[in-house]
């Protein structure tokens, strides 16, 4: 968070915690339309396409693109 903001700002803690509970309401929510399609599609593995494709359905294809250049093994 720091990296986006001037260097002599200052970020609440309570501030950390909501941008906190957003990333993990937004990792829960891509993982859960991920999930629901390898399901429907009856896989018993979840990969980085149905990452990819839930991404995209929930808005965020900006993101994909960018994500698809990224090496698929970090």
């Amino acid at each position: 968070m720091k990296k986006a903001l001037l260097a002599n700002a200052k970020i609440s803690k309570d501030a950390k915690e909501t941008v906190q509970e957003c990333i993990s309401e937004f990792i829960s929510f891509k993982t859960r339309e991920a999930s629901d399609k390898y399901q429907r599609e009856t896989r018993k593995t979840i990969n980085r396409d149905d990452f990819l494709w839930a991404m995209t359905t929930i808005g965020f294809e900006e993101y994909v693109r960018a994500i698809e250049g990224l090496p698929a093994k970090v």
